[in-house]
């Protein structure tokens, strides 16, 4: 049964993606069969791994009970994945029925034994599709931008996740917060580092002891639909993506 990892923070620009990308890429690089999933409208994660974002049925055909799951699945180098949908944007209105934050979960059952990790990608928002990825998530990881501003939103998506375990999926965590973009010889990246530290306790959650430099390779590797570790393995946030996904598996994610 494959162990699902939410990838979330309501603000947008954090690297969500690139971290989401990165982590599914690197697992099937040491032999975890691994499924991608983007829920995110904008449709990123399936054109940096090189996926057909044209023809191919979508994330969105399966919630809808479209396309069964099994069909819209896209094999590339980086990873399994399905791909998103502009389409999704519309979902709030769309999507009215009871249990719908259920839809998710109940597309990912006939897949679940197929795969040890499926990665989901969430979009910049804490509404339905969000909530959707919550309840089918055994654990979500919360990239964050190493600025003051990313700080703030923290307390509500802890409270957002609070009220999915309660009506939702009681068995859901915060595996922690990765502090990406993150400079450690700056006085303003280590007071972030601090300042997170300190919200973290208060909400019994915990900062990720590897952090993810900044890079230009990041958007270089997107731009020719190749995963970090195939287009710039020696490349200072290779590295760190990769001492990133040896902390998850060291605690268990």
């Amino acid at each position: 049964m494959a162990k699902v990892i939410s990838f979330s923070n309501q603000k947008g620009g954090v690297g969500k993606t690139t971290t989401a990308c990165a982590v599914a890429s690197g697992l099937k690089k040491r032999g975890f069969r691994v499924l991608a999933i983007d829920l995110d409208p904008q449709g990123n994660l399936g054109f940096s791994v090189g996926a057909d974002t044209e023809t191919s049925a979508t994330i969105y055909d399966v919630l809808k009970g479209e396309v069964k799951t099994q069909f819209a699945i896209q094999k590339t180098p980086a990873a399994d994945i399905i791909i998103s949908s502009i389409l999704l944007s519309g979902i709030e209105l769309e999507f009215t029925d009871k249990g719908r934050e259920f839809l998710l979960k109940n597309a990912l059952k006939p897949v679940q034994d197929r795969y040890d990790y499926i990665v989901l990608d969430t979009p910049p928002a804490l509404g339905i599709l969000t909530i959707n990825a919550f309840t089918a998530s055994d654990t979500i990881v919360v990239p964050m931008l190493s600025d003051i501003f990313s700080l703030q939103g923290i307390s509500q998506l802890y409270e957002t996740v609070e009220r999915v375990k309660k009506y939702c999926n009681p068995h859901i965590s915060i595996a922690g917060i990765l502090l990406t973009r993150f400079n450690p010889r700056t006085l303003l990246g280590r007071e972030v580092r601090g300042t997170a530290e300190l919200i973290a306790r208060d909400l019994h959650i915990r900062v990720f002891d590897t952090t993810i430099r900044s890079s230009v390779v990041a958007s270089e590797a997107q731009s020719v639909q190749k995963s970090l570790f195939d287009y710039a393995p020696r490349n200072n946030i290779a590295r760190d993506y990769s001492r990133f996904i040896d902390e998850l598996l060291a605690k268990g994610v």
